[in-house]
């Protein structure tokens, strides 16, 4: 790999960044006594808390935190305004397909991160109503949605055969990064914002007025930064040599070969790498346009569901509870406002980024499957751990750290096995006539299953509070059973290879 392949990579998985930074901006926004108020998830009569969250008993107890009244129509409002996102997402997953045939894997990128930019604005300058701000998280979701099936597949589309799976986990790695940069960002901010604030122990006339909104209009409105971020960067790379070829644009594609390679256009790895595409383009032309049936036809069919049911069972781990909620869930436990806030975040999300790495090893090393396969195992025994520890809360604080030690080694479990897996395989096993569409199928169903998640989590959360965690852990182990069974390996193939394996010709 030389450096100019490592830079193409980087830059195009700037779009986890942006998925990132939006997953992990909700946890911190979703605590935020201006937030809650200005949305009217709970109202504010004037009461303190203490440190520890507590009711202030006496005048002289030492007054931290707003005493907040939760809303009946709280939970609901919670799922509807963290879930939009995801609702958006399926439909950009969806346009994906369209979009990145048209136009180009590149450029659509582009696009993709100039409408995440306008969601983020719109989100940032919400009127106080969630319509408004449920309508900009769907638009940044389009972007994420679309970016999120273009992304993987470029990236596998510039990078070497032996080093594809490191190269495409860099998405998911930057997904990570984006995570741990939200947490740090907007716990800042929630210390100096929610904090002994004014007006703790006066009354309030009336409950629902408004409080300083700064706090969560600056941590929406930094989305614009890495938004336009992407737009900038993409406008540098090249596009795609598999789709120039496709587009009858074979000289431009022999040049972005050669720049990719660090070597001339008359080099024999260029010679080569142009010819076999050029092959796999003849043949899809030979056979006809491609359908979204054709992703069911006998050939291909598996590998459609493989990616469909892959990229379900990574959302029924409950990652994205724990990422979306973290806070609450760490509230649910017995922490303090500040450790569930700030530091407990924190560290998690830090666990996540740098569990990343130990996939990226991985990924080509022992394979794809096997990531797989011991991910659940892990994962599904520390959902389990997680629910019996905080049975035991209780019994004194040792058990609430034995609890979020659970919670933060489910999390290492997920980010080097199922977290990078699933958008690396999606982005290999199909052959190019229909790679965008198959690709599309597993983002798809990735953002479904999240949008169900982030709307239900809420609720799950109130009614079952831990014991949503034995929910989780049974799904690991359905993919667990997916994995040992249906799952076909597809380490070190080049994509024309794949194609062949997966058509049973190997």
């Amino acid at each position: 790999m030389n450096s100019f392949q490592f830079l193409v990579a980087v830059t195009a998985s700037l779009g986890g960044l942006l998925f990132g930074y939006e997953c992990g901006v909700m946890n911190v926004v979703l605590v935020m006594d201006a937030f809650r108020i200005f949305f009217k998830f709970h109202n504010w009569n004037g009461d303190a808390l203490d440190e520890n969250g507590k009711k202030i008993k006496n005048d002289t107890q030492e007054k931290w935190y707003r005493d907040l009244k939760e809303a009946d129509n709280k939970a609901m409002l919670e799922g509807v305004i963290t879930s939009s996102f995801v609702l958006g997402a399926l439909c950009g997953a969806l346009m994906a397909t369209y979009l990145g045939e048209k136009f180009g894997r590149q450029r659509t990128i582009m696009i993709g991160a100039c409408i995440f930019t306008c969601g983020a604005i719109i989100q940032g300058l919400s009127a106080r109503t969630w319509i408004m701000i449920a309508i900009g998280r769907l638009i940044t979701g389009l972007s994420i949605g679309c970016n999120g099936v273009l992304c993987p597949t470029y990236i596998s589309e510039v990078a070497p055969a032996k080093i594809r799976g490191t190269l495409s986990s860099c998405y998911q790695l930057m997904t990570t990064f984006g995570i741990i940069v939200a947490a740090i960002i907007n716990s800042i901010v929630w210390y100096y914002t929610n904090i002994k604030p004014e007006g703790l122990g006066k009354p309030r006339s009336n409950i629902w007025e408004e409080v300083p909104n700064f706090e969560w209009r600056f941590a929406l409105l930094f989305q614009v930064v890495p938004g336009l971020g992407l737009a900038i960067l993409m406008s540098f790379l090249p596009k795609s040599p598999r789709w120039l070829c496709s587009k009858d644009r074979d000289e431009e594609a022999a040049e972005v070969l050669a720049k990719l390679n660090a070597t001339t256009t008359s080099d024999s790895i260029v010679q080569e790498e142009l010819k076999a595409i050029q092959e796999d383009v003849a043949a899809t032309r030979a056979a006809g346009s491609s359908s979204v049936g054709e992703l069911f036809s006998p050939v291909i069919r598996r590998r459609t569901f493989i990616t469909f049911l892959m990229q379900l069972f990574q959302q029924w781990t409950g990652i994205n509870v724990i990422m979306y909620y973290q806070s609450q869930i760490y509230g649910e436990i017995g922490f303090t406002k500040f450790m569930s806030t700030v530091v407990l975040p924190i560290i998690n999300n830090f666990v996540n980024f740098i569990s990343t790495f130990p996939g990226m090893w991985g990924i080509e090393r022992l394979g794809r499957k096997t990531l797989l396969i011991i991910g659940s195992l892990m994962m599904m025994i520390f959902h389990i751990s997680t629910w019996a520890f905080s049975t035991q809360t209780f019994r004194g604080k040792m058990w609430q750290y034995f609890a979020v030690a659970s919670i933060f080694l489910m999390v290492f479990s997920f980010a080097w096995t199922w977290g990078p897996v699933p958008w690396v395989y999606q982005a290999e096993v199909f052959p190019l006539r229909v790679r965008v569409k198959g690709s599309a199928v597993g983002t798809v169903s990735n953002f479904l299953n999240n949008w169900i998640i982030a709307f239900v989590g809420p609720a799950l959360m109130k009614a079952w509070s831990t014991k949503t965690f034995l929910l989780f852990a049974a799904a690991c182990l359905l993919a667990w059973i997916y994995s040992q069974f249906y799952v076909i390996e597809s380490k070190g193939l080049n994509l024309e290879e794949m194609d062949a394996k997966m058509a049973g010709k190997a």
